[in-house]
């Protein structure tokens, strides 16, 4: 991938400083493999040399763990200097961030090799290289996501987080009502401030609906014909909603199981794919009888195994699952069926896609994307058939067969030979040597439970 030509981003850039004299800085947002946004604080004046040279930031940037420290086993440490790569700007996604008391606007960076090429480890590439594959075959991914999330109070109980006093109430809900309308009128100030600042930074949130647990919610995307845009605006909207919500005295969780007992925070993508005529080529009047459609679906549960550890990051995501929370844990799939990992919706025959059901909101949104896309494409080039479609409970009908541990996800997507032909297997290793060092300092931790069962009584 070319960067794009220095003149027209410094239009971009130029067209914005012009029509915004109050912007004072400017931030450079980078993801890194667990979705955390990092990066710089510039002052306006910097911006041109941001858009004509890029800024420089470490390689090692790709290799943190959640706390943000260094995994040194990836190679991208001390091993090479710590050495820094070049980052360049995404065009289009200048824009203000609203929460801000002094004017600031953030722009989204990717990484480079200084001579110019795109840095294998920036999640962003790694989804770019499974897209590519897509477009020799000339189709085109649409996509949207889904995003779960907790309103959380901005203190805890000894360590845990409870439900925000409601600003209208003052009291802390505990209601499970799913898609309550008046639960989004105990805290409509700060959720309507969610959607006009989304609105505001161009990022297509069209809903907000009450999810089945106090204080949940989720948000909405509007499709998008461009997966890595899809995934831009997924990450953008979490800094969004995470900023609006402290604008707000309240704070949020994107943990994929915060609250025991309790439903976890899912994040769902929708994908369809169109031909070079711009038809969907899953759109049927009978899903079943659509080859497309099934081969695309019968590829993407073959590698569901293998994909758990994108989509199911950490220690915490594996909490997330259970039947009574509509969270999948076997590979199965169904028409309009919340029970099962992938369901494909039949409101209308054009709008027939794959709703993929399985990620917690904790994931990286290109990592998950370029997993996921990677089982389509698997299952489209090889006519891969997913067998028939679970109809009623999946859970009563299919024993729990994925990964359910960090571990075990670990070693299937180290051990995959389809994931290895569409993720460099150099980013395997590097993704599997942090989460590996993540589950090993987990694994020696004492947590509170075991002082609670075994300080007396062994």
């Amino acid at each position: 991938m070319s960067v794009p030509p220095r003149a027209v981003q410094l239009n971009e850039a130029n067209a914005f400083l012009k029509e915004h004299p109050e912007v004072l800085y400017v931030d450079l947002l980078i993801a890194d493999m667990n979705g955390v946004v990092r990066g710089k604080r510039i002052e306006r004046t910097s911006l041109h040399k941001v858009y004509e040279k890029g800024i420089n930031l470490p390689a090692s940037l790709f290799a943190l763990d959640i706390n943000g420290s260094t995994v040194e086993s990836t190679g991208l440490g001390l091993d090479i200097g710590d050495a820094d790569r070049i980052c360049y700007p995404i065009p289009d996604t200048l824009c203000n961030e609203p929460w801000q008391k002094r004017p600031t606007a953030q722009l989204l960076m990717t990484m480079h090799e200084l001579e110019g090429e795109p840095f294998f480890a920036d999640p962003r590439e790694v989804l770019r290289q499974v897209v590519t594959k897509f477009d020799e075959l000339g189709l085109t991914i649409c996509a949207a996501f889904e995003l779960e999330f907790y309103l959380i109070d901005q203190e805890n109980v000894n360590g845990r987080p409870q439900p925000p006093r409601s600003p209208i109430s003052g009291k802390r809900p505990h209601s499970t009502q799913v898609y309550l309308i008046d639960d989004l009128d105990e805290y409509v100030d700060c959720l309507q401030d969610i959607l006009e600042g989304a609105k505001e930074q161009g990022i297509p949130a069209d809903a907000i609906v009450k999810e089945s647990a106090p204080a949940q919610f989720e948000v909405n995307l509007h499709h998008v014909a461009d997966p890595i845009k899809a995934c831009d605006y997924a990450v953008l909207l979490k800094r969004l909603i995470k900023n609006i919500a402290y604008d707000h005295e309240m704070d949020t969780t994107f943990m994929a199981k915060p609250y025991p007992g309790q439903a976890g925070n899912g994040l769902h993508v929708h994908i369809s794919i169109l031909d070079k005529e711009g038809k969907n080529i899953f759109a049927s009047e009978d899903p079943e009888q659509n080859a497309a459609l099934r081969h695309a679906i019968g590829g993407v549960l073959e590698t569901l195994p293998a994909q758990m550890a994108f989509l199911c990051p950490n220690v915490n995501s594996y909490r997330r699952f259970g039947a009574q929370f509509y969270v999948p844990n076997s590979p199965c799939w169904g028409l309009d069926n919340r029970t099962v990992a992938i369901r494909v919706p039949t409101g209308s025959s054009d709008a027939v896609r794959i709703e993929h059901r399985v990620a917690g909101a904790d994931a990286n949104p290109y990592l998950l994307m370029a997993s996921v896309l990677a089982g389509v494409h698997h299952g489209l080039t090889n006519k891969i058939e997913p067998g028939a479609p679970v109809e009623g409970n999946s859970y009563e009908q299919n024993e729990q067969s994925l990964p359910n541990n960090l571990r075990d996800a670990l070693r299937e997507l180290d051990d995959s030979e389809v994931m290895a032909k569409y993720i460099d297997p150099k980013y395997i290793d590097i993704f599997v040597a942090c989460k590996e060092s993540e589950l090993e300092e987990f694994e020696h931790s004492i947590s509170d439970l075991e002082y609670n069962w075994y300080l007396h009584t062994v």
